[in-house]
């Protein structure tokens, strides 16, 4: 299904609504807006599996111009707006986008302008930029005559690049309408998280990020309503549930930290009891997190482990995180889980290694876009079918899995490993701390040293010794030969707004040890 459908039967139903200026796009406007930005697409030759792309802030454009790749069978890539404009540059050529829009209202916009002056279209959003088209022009000059057939096409997203350069995901591509139904996306949300006709979707994460354009894709679908905030503010996005009776939102682990910290009258004087699933992920959650949020929220907290790779899905429920705190619930909806050692045996419950799914039957594995090194580095060494993202973990006597951290990851100090989700999780919560990661630093004797990086916050006196405070807090929580060998204190820890860390650009010249 697509907006036509719902824009027929419902033209002045809001399809987008901005959080921060309560500006709404009806579904009778992303209709033809999408349609005519499709055909201009057509016009300029773009052929089904073209790529296009996009650089901006939340905003309708985003999602008008995923429709319009959508229904005109070409690939989009939503850019991380927050990178450098190499970065950013790098992202546009590597997907050998022959589209690109970009809006003026960046930072640097003019800087990453001209690094695509290269690209065959370019049209600017919001603003002038030179050799760019603007894009209300753009549409203006474009038919607005349905074609009889209307290819689907879909987003190739690149993954986070927290371990390295980010990778295209090359989605696989089928010959079908985009008004055809069968889009298994839409169906695995729909029946695992009820959105439909009624659903109201609060995305407080970016929409370049796999997660919230999926979902806003899938809300309006349904024919429901999505509400965006620009950026997220812990009391701005309970005070969007109150007012637009949010039935459904996506959320990473550390925005529900944020919410959690905030003083108790503020969190008590909003009405949240609209919400009916509040899914989460991106990022492993700590378990008292989960649990203090189900306390406030009530049993609407669902979580999934994916990727923006699509290679596997696992499902847990609120009551089953409070019988299994920790899991990220279990397979049976994309693929099985598999759990393997250093040389691709399978591993017995409980024991912890690399995690692959096994790729269900009728789908194709993904592949890495213009990278088959990259490609055959994610596939199993014995099985063709079975993928991994490089996370590892291990799954109980029930199935529940569990994760540990990634392989780059893993700290092995004197022969032992140290797993730096586990130290991040017990910090998570501590009143001082606003933000931590842990690395894995060389040493002489052990090999490697587990480091901690704490981001203080803003009520914490820089004369505090705050590293020896945290050190001595987590003496009991846990083994001692997990608690970081040193502490440094740093204004701001590099994580996407995703949240995701970037570990590797943590650097202990910035920091104050």
């Amino acid at each position: 299904m697509y907006p036509g459908i719902h824009a027929a039967a419902h033209p002045d139903k809001p399809a987008l609504i901005m959080a921060d200026t309560e500006d709404v796009l009806t579904y009778a406007q992303l209709e033809e807006r999408s349609l005519r930005l499709a055909n201009h697409f057509r016009s300029i030759g773009l052929e089904p599996g073209d790529h296009v792309a996009i650089v901006a802030e939340n905003r309708f454009e985003i999602v008008e111009a995923l429709w319009a790749a959508l229904r005109s069978g070409t690939l989009i890539t939503a850019v991380n707006r927050h990178l450098t404009p190499d970065e950013a540059s790098y992202i546009v050529h590597d997907c050998q986008a022959k589209v690109v829009l970009l809006s003026g209202g960046l930072e640097k916009a003019d800087e990453l302008a001209g690094l695509c002056a290269d690209v065959e279209t370019r049209i600017s959003i919001g603003g002038p930029l030179k050799g760019f088209d603007p894009y209300e022009d753009t549409l203006a000059a474009a038919s607005d005559v349905k074609p009889a057939y209307e290819p689907r096409g879909d987003d190739m997203l690149y993954s986070s690049g927290t371990t390295g350069r980010p990778k295209g995901i090359l989605p696989e591509i089928k010959d079908q309408a985009v008004d055809d139904p069968n889009v298994p996306l839409v169906q695995l949300f729909t029946q695992v998280y009820g959105f439909d006709t009624d659903s109201v979707y609060l995305s407080p994460a970016p929409l370049y990020h796999a997660a919230p354009l999926r979902y806003v894709m899938t809300t309006h679908a349904r024919g429901g309503t999505a509400v965006i905030m620009p950026r997220f503010d812990p009391e701005q996005a309970l005070a969007v549930i109150q007012r637009y009776r949010v039935t459904h939102s996506q959320w990473v682990p550390t925005m529900f930290i944020r919410m959690l910290k905030l003083p108790q009258e503020v969190r008590d004087s909003y009405d949240v009891t609209s919400m009916q699933y509040a899914i989460h992920a991106a990022a492993p959650c700590p378990a008292e997190v989960k649990r203090q949020m189900i306390e406030w929220w009530g049993p609407v907290i669902y979580e999934y482990y994916a990727s923006t790779e699509a290679a596997g899905l696992t499902l847990i429920s609120s009551e089953e995180a409070l019988r299994k705190p920790g899991s990220v619930g279990r397979d049976g909806y994309m693929g099985t889980v598999h759990v393997c050692g250093p040389g691709g045996e399978e591993l017995p419950a409980g024991e912890t290694g690399l995690v692959y799914f096994e790729v269900a039957e009728g789908r194709t594995p993904f592949q890495y876009f213009g990278d088959d090194a990259k490609t055959a580095e994610s596939r199993h060494p014995q099985h063709d079918t079975w993928v991994t993202t490089g996370d590892m973990g291990w799954i109980d006597e029930e199935r529940y899995l569990f994760l540990a951290d990634r392989t780059s990851f893993l700290i092995i100090t004197g022969g032992v490993n140290i797993y730096p989700q586990e130290i991040e999780n017990a910090l998570a919560l501590h009143p001082d701390v606003r933000d931590v990661a842990v690395v894995g630093e060389p040493d002489e004797e052990l090999g490697e040293i587990a480091v901690a990086y704490l981001e203080p916050e803003d009520h914490v006196d820089p004369s505090r010794d705050l590293d020896n405070e945290v050190r001595a807090w987590l003496d009991g929580r846990l083994s001692n030969f997990k608690i970081p060998r040193r502490f440094h204190t740093i204004a701001s820890l590099p994580r996407t707004p995703t949240g995701k860390l970037v570990k590797r650009r943590l650097d202990p010249t910035l920091a104050r040890s």
